[in-house]
Order: structure tokens, then sequence, then C-alpha cells
């Protein structure tokens, strides 16, 4: 599962319908050029290819007052939320995807509903725990990593990874059931993206807040 994808039409969907600058502006804004492969080309590729898999649906629009080259507006389809559910509610679930998956899918996660969340959550560590239990009985000698020489640090690593992220998961889960955050159905949600034109403090390079020098996606 490609996070770049999840992402994408996560941002499409908060905005209603976007322009590629504006989803490549929320994601920087995330940070997700730094902890994912959502860098620039991506985006755009993603956009475009989510239009020709009837994900989204592009609008042609006309310049902006600032100038530049035509715009191309997206929306979310029936059939893109139908993948981006699909996709955000495996990316709470699984827990040996690569871990921008995960990331992405915290992200957007309120964009369920709060016991629909706490229950993926609890999937996760049932997951984690039964892979734990899998492999810890002959890749964990009880001598230690050692006997196994520097190869035995390998499934060390993995192991004390997925104790941490079950504990961390765990966590979450309380803060959820004890009221954190808004998640669909509860009310206005937490506002995560930038308005169109509006600055934002984390852009990579010199790029306007209006745009002008994007590529037009």
């Amino acid at each position: 599962m490609s996070a770049i994808r999840l992402l994408v039409l996560g941002a499409v969907r908060q905005h209603g319908r976007a322009h590629g600058y504006q989803v490549r502006n929320d994601l920087e804004y995330w940070g997700a050029h730094e902890w994912s492969n959502a860098k620039p080309g991506s985006i755009y590729h993603a956009l475009k290819q989510l239009a020709k898999q009837g994900m989204l649906r592009a609008h042609e629009i006309a310049p902006s007052t600032a100038g530049g080259p035509p715009r191309t507006e997206y929306e979310m389809t029936e059939q893109g939320t139908e993948e981006y559910l699909s996709l955000l509610r495996s990316a709470l679930t699984t827990y040996d995807q690569r871990p921008d998956v995960l990331t992405s899918g915290l992200g957007l996660m309120v964009d369920l509903p709060r016991d629909e969340v706490v229950a993926l959550l609890k999937e996760r560590v049932r997951r984690m725990e039964e892979w734990r239990a899998s492999v810890t009985g002959y890749y964990t000698p009880e001598e230690g990593p050692e006997q196994l020489g520097h190869i035995g640090e390998i499934m060390n690593y993995w192991v004390h990874s997925a104790d941490t992220g079950e504990a961390w998961t765990r966590g979450l889960i309380a803060r959820i059931e004890g009221g954190a955050y808004t998640f669909a159905g509860e009310g206005d949600p937490f506002v995560g993206v930038l308005a169109d034109g509006q600055e934002n403090p984390y852009a990579t390079g010199e790029r306007r807040a209006d745009g002008t020098g994007d590529d037009g996606g």
C-alpha cells in the first residue's frame, strides 16, 4: 500500500475540491515530505493517476489572477471515497506496513467514527500480539540474541519495535476512548488544511503563497 495514494485522496476530500498546489501545500504543512514519499512530483503524478482510475474527477479552470498556466481542480468520486476509506481502515489495522502508511492513517483517522477507529486500533494490537507470539519462541532464545550471532539483532530489533508499537497503540486507544479529538459525526472537525492562498510556514523551496511557479497541476 502506498502512503501517497491515501494522503492525496485525504487532502482532496478535506477541501471538497482542490488543485495540485493546494494538495502539495497541505501535505507539506503536515510535514509529509519528511516522513513519506509525498514529494511534489509524486503528488502531481498521483492526482493524475487517480483521475485516470476514476477516483478523482478533474475540472479544468482558468488561470489565477496572478498569472500562470491553467490549473486542474480535483474532487472525489464515489469510487474514490470508497477507495479512500478502505485504505484508511487498512492503514490503521495492519501492523506490518511501512511507517509512513500508519502515519498517514493517523493524520486522517478522524474521518471515521470514534468507535470504529478504536476497533481498528484494537485489531492492530491483536495482530501485533499474534505476530510476536509466532516468532519469539524460536527467534529470541533465552540466552539472548547473541546466540544467533549478529544476525540475532535483526529479530531483536523487530520484536522490540513491535513491543514499543503495541504500547504506543494502547496509549492512543486510551486517549481516544477518553474523549480526545473530534471524529466523524461529532461536530466540527479540527481544520488540518490551509485555505487557498494561505501562507504555508513549512513550505519547501522558494514558492509564493499564490502558487505562481507551480506546474499547474
